[in-house]
């Protein structure tokens, strides 16, 4: 039934109404406080996921190749060109808030979208739903998207709460085709991705919190690669 995708999506639009409505009863010490806890959230989830790997050189090979298509292809600043054409688009039906310049919105908007359509977590979460049927990464990343997008919410205004429209898109697009390759994987395989998978939250979490602004975009190939490379290494090395 994909509940994590739809759950996702689902909150993604009631913070952004929520946050939007409710934009000048927040403290700001609330609004600067809580997106550092989003991101030790995210690094929190990831090492639990690490941590079920079983062959550390998988994943460190999946995560070089990956980085490496996806820094060749700049696949990070291509999913920022799309969010800005949709942003472009959806300004035209959407009032912009007064007190941003439309180049502070759109830069605002277009990190949002990218963080909520095409973070590592995210996919990591739909691609985990479709194959094992477990929606508890997107149920996780849920709490966290629904007090993101209300706090964003609050200076992006009711802009906010439309991202849930290409989320919801990307998620089952997914989670749904990844239901059709899970009986041709392996226990094995499933968690080297889930180890994989972890790295890209971790990093994700560094991202939020300032730290280190990892390129999560361009690391979204190692998830693909993550599954053949255990076939690979278990052929030619062996377990």
């Amino acid at each position: 039934m994909l509940i994590g995708s739809y759950t996702d999506a689902g909150v993604v639009l009631a913070g952004g109404i929520l946050g939007a409505a409710l934009s000048g009863h927040i403290p700001q010490r609330l609004k600067d406080g809580l997106p550092m806890m989003f991101g030790l959230a995210s690094m929190g989830m990831g090492v639990s996921l690490i941590v079920h790997g079983h062959a550390v050189a998988v994943m460190v090979l999946s995560l070089l190749l990956g980085v490496i298509i996806g820094e060749s292809c700049a696949l990070e600043t291509h999913l920022g060109a799309v969010s800005t054409w949709g942003n472009r688009l959806l300004g035209r039906f959407v009032p912009m808030p007064a007190d941003l310049t439309p180049e502070v919105f759109l830069e605002r908007f277009v990190a949002l979208t990218v963080l909520f359509c095409a973070s590592g977590t995210g996919i990591f979460g739909a691609i985990h739903e479709g194959m094992t049927g477990d929606p508890s990464i997107l149920l996780a990343k849920s709490v966290l998207d629904f007090l993101t997008a209300a706090i964003f919410a609050t200076t992006l205004g009711f802009a906010v709460a439309a991202i849930c429209i290409p989320q919801l898109a990307v998620l089952l697009a997914l989670a749904t085709g990844e239901t059709y390759l899970a009986p041709l994987t392996t226990p094995l395989m499933n968690d080297n991705f889930a180890a994989v998978g972890g790295v890209l939250m971790l990093a994700t979490g560094f991202r939020i919190c300032g730290i280190v602004k990892f390129p999560v975009g361009n690391m979204l190939p190692a998830l693909v690669l993550a599954m053949p490379m255990t076939t690979i290494w278990l052929r030619f090395v062996g377990p």
